[in-house]
């Protein structure tokens, strides 16, 4: 089991008499528990499968529900240990229920309950999403709604205003792939290994990203959507056409090529979404958030146009308890606790919670 901590050396003083939340996520192929006094992370253990399912060049949610059922009790034997909270000191327990895959995450939604059922404790379900706009909560204590999150990662591509927590209006988002699954079909054509959005950044370095006149895709005057799946088909006509006349294929360009097309279009209508909203804040979020020229394109972008970025951590920006128990602990604060017969819904909107 490959996991890894986040840093938590807060001490004792931390935990005090707060209000102790304990956070499952188990959406994909990480497992998760996370330990908050109140805003406070006193542990965060992630056991990632990342190394599993590289060999089938792509999450295999069958095998990832089998990991998760071997994983979550010794995840949370040690989010316990290191946080130097006993079962029994816990006053919540917040557990992701959506979106993601199912039979993962009933495994999450199923430990939750019975620890919840067992404590006598309250219980609430997580948007995932709405774990990831809260991640940057955990390092910047400072962050003030409203303002503008990019929600970028495998599965979702989104500009969501953040008027106060658990109140969104989504402004643009993808109508196709999201940028995360166009990155992993495009390593998937160049011959990348799994999770392909790394190994692309990184091979971007390598190359001239305006040697390839990959098209931008803006979509109708004044949307803020995205459309992610054409540049896809680009990049692999692309290489397919090089192969049939004979040429070689310089994969650094092709990757900071592609790389460019989707990142020029997504820092310009995030910076315009602020702009137009009169918001001079912006949290990066989501797992193609740990992207490296993402990060500096919006940094470059929103530094011109006045505009501070949050950016979490690395470990905060890939799927994480931590995250998921400080969304549970403001929605518990707002909305009280759910019934304990909630339900995994795959499909869940970002609206939803």
């Amino acid at each position: 089991m490959d996991v890894t901590e986040m840093d938590t050396s807060f001490g004792d003083d931390m935990k005090n008499d707060k209000f102790i939340t304990l956070g499952i996520e188990s959406s994909c192929d990480e497992t998760s528990v996370a330990v908050l006094a109140e805003e406070d992370v006193l542990s965060n253990i992630i056991s990632s499968q990342i190394h599993i399912h590289s060999a089938y060049g792509g999450v295999v949610p069958e095998i990832a529900s089998r990991h998760h059922l071997e994983n979550i009790n010794v995840v949370l034997d040690e989010a316990l240990r290191e946080a130097e909270v006993a079962l029994d000191e816990v006053d919540l327990i917040a557990v992701t229920n959506g979106p993601g895959l199912v039979g993962a995450l009933v495994v999450g939604v199923a430990t939750a309950k019975a620890l919840a059922f067992s404590l006598d404790i309250p219980i609430v379900g997580v948007n995932h999403m709405h774990g990831h706009m809260e991640a940057a909560y955990v390092e910047h204590k400072e962050l003030i709604p409203p303002f503008i999150s990019l929600v970028i990662s495998g599965g979702h591509t989104s500009i969501v205003k953040v008027e106060e927590h658990y109140k969104y209006k989504v402004l643009g988002e993808t109508r196709d792939d999201a940028a995360g699954e166009a990155y992993d079909k495009v390593a998937r054509v160049l011959g990348l290994p799994y999770p392909g959005g790394p190994h692309v950044d990184k091979l971007a370095k390598e190359g001239d990203g305006s040697k390839i006149p990959f098209k931008r895709v803006w979509l109708e005057k004044g949307t803020l959507d995205f459309s992610f799946s054409g540049i896809k088909t680009a990049v692999l006509n692309y290489v397919n056409s090089q192969k049939m006349q004979g040429l070689t294929i310089n994969k650094a360009d092709v990757a900071a090529s592609f790389q460019e097309s989707i990142i020029e279009v997504i820092t310009k209508k995030t910076i315009d979404s602020c702009l137009e909203e009169n918001l001079t804040s912006l949290v990066l979020a989501g797992g193609v958030a740990s992207n490296s020229r993402l990060r500096q394109s919006l940094i470059d972008g929103a530094t011109k146009a006045g505009i501070r970025v949050f950016i979490p951590n690395p470990s905060l920006c890939t799927d994480n308890a931590a995250m998921i128990a400080l969304a549970g602990y403001h929605k518990y604060k707002l909305f009280g606790a759910d019934d304990i017969d909630l339900d995994a819904i795959s499909n869940m909107e970002i609206s939803t919670f």
